[in-house]
């Protein structure tokens, strides 16, 4: 900084905790963040309020607790701020700048439309005029899911360093050593108001910034090199988004460890002129009008602009006077070092964010699964073979692991453990299954010789990205399979390979759990393409995927039978879903999907562990699902049938289509038939009867199928 005081000099005083970084012991809260600035061209008010507030719902399936924004307030004379609040007590009164005012912060507990209902109530109060036009403005937002503090407007985001909101800052992720600097503020005079981890941060700010006033007299001190030395005292995983009465019109962005996206629209009449944002730099220095946006998500930009940035790990992106610039923020260095990224061009569109004619995105969701699962093999299939390029560097070393290990949680789990027998058999490498959490609980071997594959539908699984780290460094090949471009476990794996299933919004995962199965479908056939004997079950199985939109398309007409079945369990209190072979997952996956949304105690099980437990259970009021469609297991599977039969147990079989005589003689129980394919593609066809399932259960019971109770979208703390 200038006058000689080095940033590193400002943090020395605040406190004595260690510089270790260590961003793989945890991670946050899951959380929607969201900003917009519009530069050079006039936006009013309200149309402001609007884009935050619809920003935010695209968010919403990331937390759903309470929420917030904060935009600028009417200019006004330079106020004194209270020193009382926050501040080095005894001396002198800092200064917002002139014809600046502190922002307007809005804050309310519940979901979205409470928060804009509640902000609109204020605005009328306070007499705030919505049709003020700004030609530059800034305004954050939060959606929240609340880890530290219960669900309350004094819990929700903005954050704020004080009285005056001279700083504010969202955030998602979470803040380890937020306790040590909590108190070393506190010993600075700094009032908390919250429980939550974040408000250490804006006050933080604070603390740097007057600080540093203090120190230099009336010379300037950059908002970005506030927020470095903030970052430098900062231990955990974030994506955090600053607003600052000091620095009116600016907003500054930093992340670590969750994902954060910069998106850029141009405002112009020149229809090539989205050309010049092949890179940041061209943003360095254009003062054409534009709007510019941050989001935790792509699915929040998608309806403003393609063109978007991944912000990657200690990058500090700041806006200001219509410029972008980035910087690189390392903890061995005094001063960031300035660097240029390219932007990417979204591919996803608009009505992928959007419910059409659907009442809810799950149900949306489960029937799109034929376009997702076409997108998912498009230009990965050719001339009997598959190709994928995120592997294909990669494939001698994987062939040569002494064991593939599948690392997942929940859905994804369940997605691996379908696609595990097929991998088994292609590739004749022993393929093993951890539940990442326990993985880590055991600190289980991992060797330089193994390859882990690790399954993730956000990217930013929190046990899932810790069992990363571990895996790395233990020297392990980490391969990717997730949805989510620019994510945490596609960045930091060795390879991988993108689902592209497309934006999922409901909280329960559909699409992705069978984009999940063919995508480790093809990584089996491509990682076992070196092996002349199985050609032949090679060839099968690539034109089976071919086909498999279609049959996907057949088994949905099926929607009508499932809402009747869910009319007849709708007053049960449990169920149970028995599976072997490649149809376990099917079975632990359908009991999920009931027990997330529906919530009604279910399990799946294997059923070749029926007596040894389970069948205590059965009498004639348990609804009992059986999967017996056509594969090995079969007649194993009529035994189980015939065995639950005798005990009077309430039956639903899932069956081949045609084999309905043969696992139920005289009608002794319900059928559900779904068209055959390859085995080790039924469970794609098997799991969406079960999805339809929780759906209607869900609905008939009252419940909100998008937002289940006590659930987000990512676990993205351990």
């Amino acid at each position: 900084m200038r006058g000689g005081v080095t940033v590193r000099t400002l943090a020395r005083p605040l406190t004595s905790i260690s510089s270790r970084r260590d961003v793989g012991r945890s991670r946050g809260k899951m959380c929607g963040i969201f900003a917009f600035l519009n530069y050079n061209v006039a936006r009013e008010r309200r149309y402001i309020l609007e884009v935050l507030f619809n920003g935010l719902r695209r968010l919403e399936y990331r937390g759903y607790d309470s929420s917030g924004i904060a935009i600028d307030a009417d200019l006004r004379s330079p106020v004194a701020i209270d020193k009382g609040e926050g501040n080095d007590g005894g001396e002198e009164a800092s200064r917002l700048p002139y014809n600046s005012a502190p922002p307007l912060v809005f804050r309310q507990e519940g979901k979205i439309e409470s928060l804009v209902r509640s902000v609109y109530s204020e605005v009328d109060a306070m007499d705030l005029n919505l049709e003020k036009s700004f030609s530059v403005h800034a305004g954050i937002a939060h959606t929240r899911w609340a880890t530290h503090g219960v669900p309350s407007p004094r819990n929700s985001h903005p954050q704020s360093s004080g009285a005056c909101n001279e700083f504010l800052v969202v955030h998602n992720g979470i803040i380890t050593n937020y306790e040590v600097l909590k108190e070393t503020l506190i010993r600075h005079g700094f009032t908390f108001e919250s429980e939550t981890d974040t408000e250490v941060i804006p006050k933080l700010a604070k603390f740097v910034f007057d600080k540093a006033r203090d120190e230099e007299g009336e010379q300037t001190v950059t908002f970005s090199q506030v927020v470095t030395e903030v970052m430098r005292q900062l231990e955990g995983a974030y994506a955090l988004i600053f607003k600052s009465a000091h620095y009116p019109n600016e907003l500054i962005a930093c992340k670590r460890g969750s994902t954060l996206i910069l998106g850029v629209k141009e405002l112009s009449d020149d229809k090539n002129s989205g050309k010049l944002f092949h890179d940041v730099k061209a943003l360095t220095k254009d003062e054409k009008p534009k709007e510019l946006f941050f989001s935790s998500d792509l699915c929040a930009i998608v309806e403003h602009t393609k063109n978007y940035l991944a912000i990657e790990d200690n990058e500090v992106v700041h806006i200001k006077d219509g410029c972008v610039s980035i910087l690189k923020f390392d903890y061995g260095r005094e001063k960031p070092a300035s660097v240029q990224r390219a932007l990417s061009v979204l591919e996803m569109e608009v009505e992928q964010i959007k419910k059409g004619n659907y009442d809810h995105f799950m149900q949306k969701e489960i029937h799109e699964q034929p376009h997702s699962l076409t997108t998912t093999m498009r230009g990965r299939l050719k001339d009997n073979s598959v190709v994928l390029g995120g592997l294909k560097d990669h494939l001698k070393t994987i062939r040569h692991s002494r064991r593939i290990i599948f690392i997942g949680c929940g859905t994804s789990y369940n997605a691996a453990l379908a696609a595990r027998p097929f991998l088994e058999e292609l590739s004749g490498i022993p393929v093993t299954m951890e539940l990442a959490s326990d993985l880590l609980d055991r600190q289980g071997p991992i060797y330089r010789e193994d390859t882990a594959v690790f399954v993730s539908q956000s990217g930013e699984t929190a046990d899932t990205l810790l069992a990363l780290e571990y895996a790395l460094g233990n020297g392990a090949l980490c391969v990717g399979v997730t949805n989510t471009v620019g994510s945490t476990l596609a960045r930091r794996t060795h390879c991988g390979v993108h689902i592209n299933a497309g934006c999922e919004i409901g909280v329960a995962s559909t699409k992705a759990y069978t984009s999940q199965i063919v995508v480790m479908a093809m990584m089996a056939l491509a990682i076992g393409a070196d092996k002349i004997s199985t050609q032949a079950r090679r060839e099968a199985i690539i034109n089976g995927l071919s086909d498999l939109p279609k049959k996907v398309s057949e088994v949905l007409k099926l929607d009508g039978e499932m809402r009747d079945l869910a009319k007849s369990l709708i007053d049960t209190q449990s169920l149970l879903v028995f599976g072997r072979g490649y149809n376990y997952a099917t079975a632990l996956e359908g009991a999920l999907k009931v027990k997330e949304v529906a919530l009604m105690h279910s399990e799946g099980m294997l059923a070749g562990e029926m007596k040894h437990g389970p069948l205590a259970l059965v009498d004639e009021t348990l609804p009992i699902i059986v999967i017996a469609t056509h594969d090995a297991c079969f007649s194993k599977q009529q035994s189980v049938i015939q065995q639950l039969h005798a005990r009077k147990g309430r039956l639903i079989v899932m069956c081949s289509e045609g084999d309905a005589t043969s696992v139920c003689p005289m009608g002794s129980c319900r059928v559900i038939e779904v068209p055959q394919v390859a085995d080790c593609l039924q469970p794609v066809i098997n799991i969406i009867p079960m999805q339809l399932l929780a759906y209607h259960l869900t609905v008939l019971r009252g419940y909100d199928v998008d937002q289940p109770r006590n659930l987000a979208k990512s676990v993205t703390t351990e």
